[in-house]
């Protein structure tokens, strides 16, 4: 559940760059953030590969999988939130 998640905040977030970045604003804490998700979407699609080939199930469905994906997802958005702040407000 993790890996669908990391997956969904990395589109997300590079979708959110892409379309600042053509309006004009700022957009490096959106693709710093996007590029964080994407490590750890491939991070876990190594994991979830080898759990495969040891005769796994290829996703870990589970509640507690679920908590772990929302947390990485929570601290993203606080590192996100610090790198806003730091890029509007610590001259470059």
């Amino acid at each position: 559940m993790c890996e669908i998640l990391t997956i969904i905040a990395a589109v997300v977030f590079a979708a959110l760059a892409v379309w600042h970045r053509r309006a004009g604003k700022p957009f490096r804490a959106l693709a710093g953030t996007a590029f964080m998700f994407l490590g750890a979407a491939l991070m876990w699609s190594v994991d979830c590969v080898h759990s495969a080939l040891e005769g796994e199930g290829l996703l870990d469905l589970s509640v507690d999988d679920l908590k772990l994906g929302l947390v990485v997802v929570a601290a993203g958005l606080v590192v996100y939130a610090v790198a806003r702040w730091r890029e509007r407000n610590v001259p470059a």
